[in-house]
């Protein structure tokens, strides 16, 4: 079955050039997607969508009176909400996105091969959730200009630094810009903080140990720490932390 694809942009030159991609991509076939509507603002879609089904929105962030997010946000009341794809010429929207569980976020001027991927993730997102599965939370960060999506399942741990935050996985560091404490709101139950600038994925710790202060112990002599896996990092456990560390550990029999 195709993707109905609704598109919502209050510029005019935008749905037409998102239109005209939507259309290139349902006379290939791949993915199977088909128009079902052009809006020019979040208000019209909300009722729009009261009425009839669509599967996924191309949604611009910056529209008079009901924006891109709030929409999103709203959508969520639906019997059956749409998936969203973000449409927008502003990156800094990525990590709202993110929190908004928005499947993709396109920057303009878009892209075929990029609005096709984007469709085609929505199209296994669909699918998943056919067979009971649930899509894959991640973060979007951004690098180099681009933007990526990093699987929760991939993170590591964040840990802050002067006016940034570091996004560790096992093969990457990302800067995030966001506060830690606002992250960590986001990211839930499978994350423990450990110190008031680190969070670490439960599923990635390897050891809690005594480590002296030579071996990045808190300042004054020997402190606690955890062993990152797998790249075998310490991170400083707080002492205010360490009784909720271990009753953590002890919980997942570590």
């Amino acid at each position: 079955m195709a993707l109905r694809v609704l598109i919502v942009d209050d510029e005019a030159l935008a749905r037409m050039r998102l239109a005209q991609l939507v259309c290139e991509l349902a006379a290939s076939g791949d993915p199977r997607v088909e128009l079902v509507g052009e809006l020019a603002d979040g208000g019209t879609a909300l009722d729009w969508l009261r009425e009839r089904d669509a599967d996924v929105l191309l949604l611009d962030v910056q529209m008079p009176g009901l924006d891109g997010t709030e929409l999103a946000a709203r959508l969520q009341a639906l019997p059956r909400p749409p998936a969203v794809v973000f449409v927008t010429a502003h990156a800094q929207h990525a990590l709202r996105a993110f929190e908004l569980e928005a499947v993709d976020y396109l920057t303009k001027p878009v892209r075929r091969d990029r609005l096709q991927a984007a469709l085609a993730r929505v199209a296994r997102r669909l699918e998943g959730a056919a067979g009971n599965g649930a899509a894959e939370p991640v973060i979007v960060v951004t690098e180099r200009g681009r933007l990526v999506r990093v699987p929760l399942t991939d993170v590591l741990y964040l840990k802050a630094e002067l006016k940034y935050v570091t996004l560790r996985t096992a093969r990457h560091s990302y800067v995030l810009d966001d506060a830690l404490t606002e992250l960590e709101q986001r990211l839930g139950e499978r994350f423990l903080r450990v110190h008031r600038n680190a969070i670490v994925a439960r599923s990635a710790v390897g050891a809690l140990e005594k480590r002296s202060a030579d071996d990045d112990a808190e300042e004054g002599g020997e402190g606690w720490a955890v062993r990152v896996s797998p790249t075998d990092e310490w991170l400083t456990v707080s002492r205010r932390q360490v009784g909720a560390v271990r009753d953590a550990l002890a919980a997942t029999g570590l």
